[in-house]
């Protein structure tokens, strides 16, 4: 019985040794956060550098997921959707903000 015990014991230490000193995340370009501070679950971060640009920038790139461009004064809809790609224009024809939602 105790050695059953003993077992299970070193079974758990070597399960959380596992947990312990996990690798830190590769740091991506600065990006306004999402709406309720949502993380980055549509893939926006290789994007980032686009903020700023013209938006028929969006033309040259090839974005193979669910996406919404947002224009000034555009009805949005308020459903949020964690793999949506959303690219907020502003009134100078710019890429203003990209985020999840």
């Amino acid at each position: 019985m105790m050695r059953g015990r003993a077992s299970l014991l070193l079974l758990a230490a070597l399960l959380l040794a596992g947990c312990a000193d996990a690798p830190a995340p590769r740091a991506t370009p600065a990006q306004p956060p999402s709406p309720a501070g949502a993380a980055d679950t549509c893939g926006a971060g290789p994007y980032a550098a686009l903020v700023g640009a013209e938006a028929t920038a969006l033309e040259r790139v090839l974005i193979m997921r669910e996406l919404r461009v947002i224009r000034p004064g555009m009805p949005v809809t308020a459903d949020l959707r964690a793999n949506r790609l959303n690219f907020e224009i502003d009134r100078a024809d710019r890429i203003a903000r990209i985020y999840c939602g």
